[in-house]
């Protein structure tokens, strides 16, 4: 019989865990260096990234017993890095700094560069020398690729859910799989001897 909890907790397999996780470590550099502590955007900005990553990782390790708690925990994280994105946008507009048009030479690419690199330690590198208007954009070009993934991962978990329901459901299925292979119907009579005992029974009437 098959599993019917299938083993979770891949999301470090999944590239948007891993842009998830590069958003976060841009959010504390950019915060660190560019926030004052005393503001609570600092705070926001932090708490907001990492419910991103977080909540994309809480929610593949309860996908092992719960797809309706798999599928809440990532729109979490989906809904997270959109407040993310808020407040970078509202640090680039409030400050007067240049919020980069998407089919701009930079964002482009900036996209391209994203595309190809997944490594944090990359852009822990390119983010602690530049200025907060880049550093800004940069996260706010993750954050979009994010937010597409996260698009793409609720919805193949949602048709998960509709193909293979969910725990009760799995449960029950593993249980009447169990009973068959463990108590195997006992063979009925034939038809034939059943006639046979029929008329035996009648016969006191055939004459």
């Amino acid at each position: 019989m098959s599993e019917f909890i299938p083993q979770k907790g891949y999301y470090r397999k999944l590239r948007v865990y891993t842009i998830a996780e590069i958003i976060y470590d841009v959010t504390f550099i950019f915060v660190n260096r560019f926030i004052n502590k005393g503001d609570r955007t600092f705070d926001q900005m932090l708490q907001a990234a990492r419910s991103g990553k977080q909540n994309i990782a809480e929610g593949s390790v309860a996908g092992s017993t719960s797809k309706e708690t798999e599928i809440k925990l990532t729109n979490v994280a989906k809904a997270s890095l959109q407040e993310l994105l808020l407040d970078y946008e509202d640090y680039l507009r409030v400050r007067n700094l240049e919020r980069w048009d998407k089919n701009s030479e930079k964002a482009i690419q900036t996209r391209r560069i994203c595309v190809k690199n997944n490594e944090s330690a990359y852009y822990r590198n390119a983010v602690n020398v530049r200025s907060s208007e880049t550093v800004a954009n940069i996260a706010i070009i993750l954050i979009h690729q994010a937010d597409v993934l996260l698009s793409r991962l609720i919805e193949r978990q949602k048709k998960d859910f509709i193909s293979h329901g969910g725990i009760r459901e799995q449960m029950t299925r593993a249980r009447v799989e169990y009973r068959r292979l463990q108590y195997p119907a006992v063979n009925q009579s034939s038809p034939s001897t059943q006639c046979s005992q029929n008329n035996d029974n009648n016969s006191d009437f055939s004459e």
